[in-house]
């Protein structure tokens, strides 16, 4: 069984080594398995992640643009790294949101506790990873930022991984932790996985 960190470093050379051309394809390939398979007008809240783009990462403003251009239901929330390096909060995005680089480079909505979005407000949360394997369980860049998010989700919230990759899961992780929280499906390009 491939351990998280072996998976890790050869997903992302793979990923790295995506033209920007194939980013921008398979993102909108992307984008167009969330809107076919999952019910996503009938969401309230939608939480996801804003792409670090120059390290190849789904393009999710393109499903940001398609719910504000089509004025679809969900409000839609975006995660802050905190002070302490190990924790999330979460605030509202819309197109007015003022964003900020954090110290990786990935923009954030500026904090402001009028917007701010408690976890068990959630309908689903698309999930960053690298891989994920046949159980949902996810490899991500390593910190466990989501597995302490996810589970403080209410019981019914969808945990949807988004894979720029169009690898299938590998059969089972060597190091999973209790703390690990698993998805319910991932999208790659070429369709969706179902775990649970």
């Amino acid at each position: 069984m491939p351990t998280k960190a072996a998976l890790r470093r050869a997903a992302l050379a793979r990923r790295q080594a995506l033209t920007p051309a194939e980013v921008s394809q398979r993102s909108e390939a992307l984008r167009d398995q969330l809107f076919q398979n999952f019910p996503v007008a009938e969401w309230r809240w939608l939480h996801l992640f804003l792409p670090l783009l120059s390290k190849n990462e789904p393009d999710t403003w393109l499903i940001i643009r398609q719910i504000w251009d089509q004025k679809l239901r969900p409000r839609l929330a975006a995660p802050v790294v905190q002070a302490d390096s190990i924790s999330l909060k979460h605030y509202e995005l819309t197109s007015e949101t003022r964003l900020l680089p954090n110290r990786w480079g990935i923009p954030e909505p500026l904090a402001n506790p009028t917007t701010e979005v408690v976890p068990a407000q959630l309908d689903a949360v698309l999930v960053p990873l690298l891989a994920c394997d046949q159980l949902g369980q996810r490899v991500g860049y390593g910190g466990g930022f989501y597995d302490r998010f996810l589970a403080q989700c209410r019981p019914g919230t969808l945990f949807i991984g988004l894979n720029i990759l169009t690898e299938t899961p590998v059969p089972a992780l060597a190091d999973v932790l209790p703390t690990d929280v698993p998805l319910h499906a991932c999208l790659t390009p070429n369709g969706v996985w179902n775990f649970r």
